[in-house]
C-alpha cells in the first residue's frame, strides 16, 4: 500500500473537517481517503521533490523554490520557449532545473506564466479563508438531500466536492463538453470514477449555452472551477444566470480571481508550494501527500457548500487552492505521520452526455415547480 507523507497537524485539520461535514449532512467522510485516495487507486509514490504523480518538480531557484508542473502535452511543448533554447530531449527536465537555478524565482514564474504554464513560487501566496459575499435572497435552512447541483468544475478539487454532496443526497449533473470533457476522463478510470460516479452526465455545447442556462437556472448549488471570464462572456456566470433564492454558487481557482492571480494555472502540488504547504524545513522542502491542495479544497469546499445550505444559501462561495494550502502551512510541520488508504471500489462514472434525457427533464421538473 502507498504511504504518503504528511503534517500531523494536517491529518488532524482534515478530521476535524471531515468531522464537521457529517454534523452537517450525517454523512462520514475518511480523512485519510480522502488525502491518500488518489495514491492508492493508482499507486502512486512519493519522491521528495517530485510529485507523487511525477508531473511536478520542486527546483532550487537562484534565490529559493520553484515548483513546475509539466502534466499536459502543450506543457511540454512549452518547455523549450520556457528556457530559451531551440529543443530539448526526450526528457526536458535537466534542462529546466539549470534554468530555474540560474534565475530567481520571480523571473522563473513570470516568464512561466506568460507561457500558460502551472508554476508556483515557495510561499508566495499567503492564506485567507474562503470569500463568503451574499448574491441571491437565503432561504429556509436545508440540506444537500434532494438538491440539484450542477458541477461544472474539472479534476479534482471540484469533483471532490460534488462527489461528497452526492453522498450526502444530491442530485449532481456533471456538465463537459465534447471539446473540452473534464481532462480526468483521459486518466486512470478508477479515480474518475471515484470522483464522478454516481452523478449524472450531461453534455453541453458552451458555443450554444441555453441548455447550461437552463441548468443552472435550476440549480441549488453551482461548483465550477473555470477562469471567471470565460462563463461570464457566454452569460453563464453568476451574475447572469437567473436568479434562484437560496442557491449557493462554489467557484474554485487556482489563485484566486482578482488582478493577474486570476490568469494563473494551477494544479495541486504546485499550488500547494505556492501556498507555503510542504514537508521537511524550508530551506530543504520536499512535496507533501499527493497534490495536496486538491484534496483539501474539495473536502472544505464541501463543508463550505453544506454550511451555507444550512444558514439558508444565497451565496457566492470563493476560494484557491493556494490560499486553502496556506492556510495549512500555518499549522505545525516537524511532527509528520504516514498517511494511506484506498478507496472502495466506486461504481462507474456515466458515459460523456448518457444522461442528458434525465437532466433535461430534470430542469423541466424545475420549471413547473417554480410556476
Amino acid at each position: 500500500m502507498t504511504s504518503l507523507v504528511v503534517p500531523a497537524a494536517v491529518l488532524s485539520r482534515v478530521r476535524w473537517l471531515a468531522e464537521g461535514f457529517r454534523a452537517l449532512t450525517g454523512v462520514a467522510v475518511d480523512a485519510e481517503v480522502i488525502l491518500a485516495g488518489r495514491a492508492g487507486l493508482l499507486g502512486h509514490t512519493p519522491h521528495g521533490r517530485v510529485s507523487a504523480g511525477g508531473a511536478t518538480r520542486l527546483m532550487k531557484s537562484g534565490d529559493g523554490w520553484c515548483a513546475l508542473t509539466l502534466s499536459r502535452p502543450d506543457d511540454i511543448d512549452a518547455v523549450p520557449a520556457l528556457i530559451e533554447a531551440d529543443a530539448v530531449g526526450d526528457d526536458p527536465w535537466p534542462a529546466v532545473q539549470d534554468w530555474v537555478a540560474a534565475h530567481d524565482s520571480a523571473d522563473v514564474t513570470e516568464r512561466a506564466r506568460l507561457l500558460g504554464l502551472p508554476v508556483a513560487a515557495f510561499g508566495e501566496t499567503p492564506a485567507e479563508p474562503p470569500r463568503v459575499n451574499p448574491f441571491w435572497a437565503a432561504t429556509m435552512p436545508r440540506s444537500p438531500s434532494g438538491l440539484l447541483v450542477a458541477d461544472l468544475s474539472a479534476m479534482w478539487a471540484g469533483p471532490l466536492c460534488g462527489q461528497l454532496l452526492a453522498k450526502a443526497g444530491a442530485i449532481v449533473v456533471k456538465v463537459e463538453t465534447a471539446a473540452r470533457p473534464d481532462g480526468a476522463r483521459a486518466g486512470a478510470p478508477e479515480f474518475f470514477d471515484w470522483m464522478n460516479g454516481g452523478k449524472l452526465s450531461y453534455l453541453a455545447d458552451f458555443d450554444e449555452p441555453s441548455g447550461v442556462q437552463a441548468l443552472l437556472a435550476a440549480a441549488d448549488v453551482v461548483i465550477e472551477s473555470s477562469r471567471p471570464a470565460a462563463l461570464t462572456r457566454r452569460g453563464l456566470g453568476p451574475m447572469t444566470v437567473a436568479p434562484r433564492d437560496g442557491r449557493v454558487w462554489l467557484r474554485i481557482t487556482g489563485h484566486g480571481t482578482w488582478g493577474e492571480r486570476a490568469d494563473w494555472v494551477a494544479f495541486g502540488d504546485d499550488a500547494a508550494v505556492s501556498g507555503g504547504l510542504v514537508c521537511g524545513g524550508d530551506d530543504a522542502p520536499g512535496f507533501c501527500g499527493d497534490a495536496i491542495a486538491d484534496p483539501l479544497t474539495g473536502l472544505q469546499a464541501a463543508v463550505a457548500v453544506a454550511q451555507s445550505l444550512r444558514s439558508g444559501g444565497g451565496e457566492l462561495i470563493e476560494m484557491s487552492l493556494s490560499a486553502v494550502a496556506a492556510t495549512y502551512a500555518e499549522l505545525p510541520r516537524t511532527d509528520e505521520t504516514a498517511c494511506n488508504a484506498t478507496p472502495q471500489p466506486a461504481a462507474p462514472a456515466s458515459g460523456l452526455g448518457a444522461d442528458n434525457a434525465i437532466v433535461e427533464q430534470l430542469i423541466a421538473d424545475a420549471r413547473l415547480a417554480s410556476c
